[in-house]
């Protein structure tokens, strides 16, 4: 799935022609695919030309750790988190960093979690107009956070509970299928709680700036939903803004402000859509100074877009 937003995202600019699709599995060579609407073929992988790419994308885990034990001697760029912790890394999110210095390439590129450079853009868009005192943040995990299996399975469950059949739980462990969980099963090979401590770290690493916001707590739940992350926010303010007042701090480029008067924003309508979309924005009843905010981000857009900036910087 991320494979194809990325092909999809780099197809719509000159950098999808100078790029080169590589199977990770020797028995995927071969295989059709597309690029900006063009057809295209995945390449066999070869340690040789991949050593003299001057970047590369490493979309699966098992993609970066094959290129790392290859040594190239290009800049990877990895959004599946595998060189995280790898010497000289570094977290990555274009669309929200400061543009006083130049970036540091000398280590893997890891794009950030699109959870973090979504609540980093909202609170830093707010940051600007009226200081943040503190901030509490649920955010409602979709199944492709687990990537095609996710989906697979959530769709199998649904389709298993109607039929009243035994429901597949090798990726979530759980009931998914109209259902939230706090938690996934024991058996689950990726616990919410790995997802929600990655998407602080990188948070805290984003709002390491000058006049950043407070970092936020929060809270992942894995919600029944196939794509789209969601975000339910309270923020408390310094002073009291209005609801209006809030709006009109938010809009802007990769912001889309829904008004009261209109629908709000849904993980499934913002599918596509770059930046984030907010709306029912209104005044906490009980605290003068506080805000509810609504806000929705497409995952695998997110992820894309800022490697695609990544990818410019270095170009």
């Amino acid at each position: 799935m991320l494979g194809r937003e990325i092909r999809e995202v780099f197809g719509e600019s000159s950098i999808g022609a100078q790029m080169r699709l590589v199977a990770e599995e020797a028995d995927a060579a071969g295989t059709l695919t597309e690029m900006g609407g063009a057809a295209a073929f995945l390449e066999r992988f070869d340690p040789v030309e991949i050593e003299d790419a001057a970047i590369v994308l490493a979309g699966s885990p098992e993609s970066y750790r094959k290129m790392a034990a290859e040594g190239v001697s290009g800049v990877i760029v990895d959004l599946t988190y595998a060189a995280e912790d790898a010497p000289g890394a570094r977290i990555r999110a274009p669309l929200v960093e400061e543009h006083g210095d130049e970036p540091d390439l000398s280590g893997p590129q890891v794009i950030a979690h699109p959870a973090a450079i979504a609540i980093r853009l909202l609170l830093g868009r707010l940051q600007r107009a009226y200081p943040i005192a503190r901030s509490v943040i649920h955010v409602f995990a979709p199944a492709s956070e687990r990537g095609t299996p996710g989906v697979e399975e959530l769709q199998q469950q649904t389709v298993a509970l109607l039929s009243l059949h035994q429901l597949p739980k090798k990726v979530f462990d759980a009931q998914l299928s109209f259902n939230m969980l706090a938690q996934l099963g024991e058996e689950a090979a990726h616990p919410l709680l790995e997802t929600e401590e990655r998407i602080e770290r990188h948070l805290a690493t984003l709002l390491d700036q000058p006049e950043a916001p407070p970092m936020p707590s929060l809270r992942l739940v894995q919600a029944p939903v196939f794509h789209g992350y969601s975000f339910s926010l309270w923020v408390e303010f310094e002073e009291s803004p209005t609801a209006a007042e809030v709006e009109d701090a938010l809009g802007g480029e990769s912001i889309e402000v829904r008004s009261e008067s209109e629908e709000p924003p849904t993980n499934a309508g913002v599918a596509g859509q770059s930046g984030i979309s907010v709306g029912v924005i209104a005044p906490d009843r009980n605290e003068a100074n506080a805000m509810w905010i609504w806000m929705v981000a497409d995952n695998l857009r997110l992820a894309a877009e800022n490697a695609a900036m990544v990818v410019k910087e270095i170009l």
